[in-house]
């Protein structure tokens, strides 16, 4: 069992480098933290999830964080709790605070499901309230 911490508390040690990375603008920081295999998936009905399964830190750059920057004015993650859970799982919760370029700024609730393997993160998967974040993209 103390094993079972002690990598509870490193997978969540992984989770908040990237979120830290993120905060900075050091993309390849982000990325850095992430398995070569990692499947990222947006949560169903946000306009990014068209690529859903993203599969590796490149398709997670070109489909999702590349047009995020492209489309929004910024986009800050604010108020982040990250909880510990067991077998390689992380939870966050916290809020994106963002703006897009047409002038619409929302704030709205998310969570991040993370799966964490060998110091490396190999799943992600967000849920987010999309009608407040397709309200913000009409322009």
């Amino acid at each position: 069992m103390e094993n079972l911490i002690k990598q509870s508390a490193e997978n969540k040690a992984v989770v908040d480098s990237l979120y830290q990375a993120f905060s900075k603008g050091d993309v390849p920081g982000v990325l850095g933290t992430m398995d070569s295999q990692i499947v990222w998936n947006e949560a169903e009905g946000n306009e990014y999830a068209k690529g859903n399964p993203y599969v590796g830190p490149d398709a997670v750059l070109n489909g999702v964080f590349g047009p995020i920057l492209q489309d929004h004015e910024y986009f800050n993650l604010k108020d982040i709790e990250i909880h510990e859970m067991l077998h390689g799982k992380v939870l966050a919760t916290l809020r994106y605070d963002a703006k897009y370029k047409s002038g619409k700024a929302y704030n709205a609730q998310v969570a991040h499901f993370w799966t964490v393997k060998n110091g490396k993160i190999t799943g992600f998967q967000q849920y987010v309230d999309t009608k407040k974040l397709h309200e913000a993209s009409i322009a």
